[in-house]
């Protein structure tokens, strides 16, 4: 029973994403004031560079002879991450900042961006979808941690995100530890906000570890969980698809968010890196970010460039 009204909650939610419509209108929707941008600097481990890959490059290897004998890009992608990856319900397509940049790279590769599949993958399965072939690569807000970085490769960052609380306006907490002490804090399984709630649960009661983020904003619709850990950039989507739940605290713990691809695939690393750089260059990124992010995250996209 819990479970069947589960899934009616995504579908409500996905549904009132579909609602809004793609030119991102979240800021009414979410009661006002847009996403505080993470102002940490970005802390990369003693072991790792968080930002390092390999330098542009567009030459044709082994996997991008591959993808292009099958003809089409395997992309990796969320469905429920509201203007970052979301199925309009209106129009039965995925759309968002990210799946504008899986476009991008079919176009680039391919010389047409609708030659790509997007595949949907959860927060728990993106990286043995990668490290087995089953994608070629993944665009799934997914931020680059040294952990991930010794079972997968990453491009160079393409958006600055940090750690964000998300709780219903009724709790009425006044910081992220107040917010979290004594009660079931949400984060997606094996995300980074897992992760930082493993290292330090800040008072937690109980972790709650759904296989993706939305299921965390549906369990705190159920009343089955409290609180939400999660990447700034989907404490904002949150928000923006109800208007109930606030943005908690500060934001802590910058990262940077990659796309990610089989460490043994160099040619297409280089080659999505290059993609990124012309992206960006060419305005691409920015008309992105003012489509889908602008409504809730701000009208400058200047915090959040790597």
């Amino acid at each position: 029973m819990r479970k069947a009204r589960t899934r009616a909650l995504i579908a409500a939610a996905a549904l009132t994403a579909g609602l809004l419509g793609t030119g991102g209108s979240a800021a009414g929707l979410a009661g006002g004031a847009p996403a505080r941008a993470p102002e940490l600097a970005v802390a990369a481990a003693e072991d790792c560079d968080l930002a390092a890959s390999l330098p542009p490059k567009q030459q044709a290897g082994a996997k991008i002879a591959k993808i292009r004998q099958r003809g089409k890009l395997v992309v990796g992608v969320d469905q429920s991450a509201y203007n970052w990856g979301y199925r309009n319900p209106q129009t039965g397509k995925i759309v968002g900042f990210d799946i504008d940049l899986a476009h991008a790279v079919a176009k680039s590769v391919l010389g047409d961006p609708d030659k790509v599949v997007l595949k949907t993958v959860s927060t728990a399965h993106r990286i043995d979808a990668l490290k087995s072939g089953e994608v070629d690569l993944v665009v799934r807000a997914m931020t680059i941690t040294c952990e991930r970085k010794k079972d997968v490769a990453f491009s160079v960052p393409y958006f600055r995100v940090a750690q964000q609380a998300v709780a219903p306006k009724s709790l009425k907490a006044r910081g992220t530890a107040e917010a979290m002490k004594g009660r079931r804090v949400c984060a997606a399984l094996n995300s980074s906000s897992h992760t930082e709630l493993k290292a330090d649960s800040r008072g937690a009661a109980a972790i709650v570890t759904p296989d993706n983020q939305l299921d965390c904003l549906v369990l705190m619709e159920l009343g089955e969980a409290d609180v939400t850990l999660s990447d700034s950039s989907l404490a904002a989507a949150m928000i923006a698809q109800d208007p109930t739940m606030e943005l908690v605290g500060q934001p802590f713990q910058s990262a940077f968010m990659g796309v990610g691809m089989n460490q043994n695939d160099t040619d297409l690393i280089a080659w999505v890196n290059q993609v990124l750089a012309d992206w960006r260059s060419s305005g691409g990124w920015r008309a992105s970010y003012d489509t889908w992010l602008r409504a809730s995250m701000g009208a400058s996209p200047d915090p959040y460039l790597p």
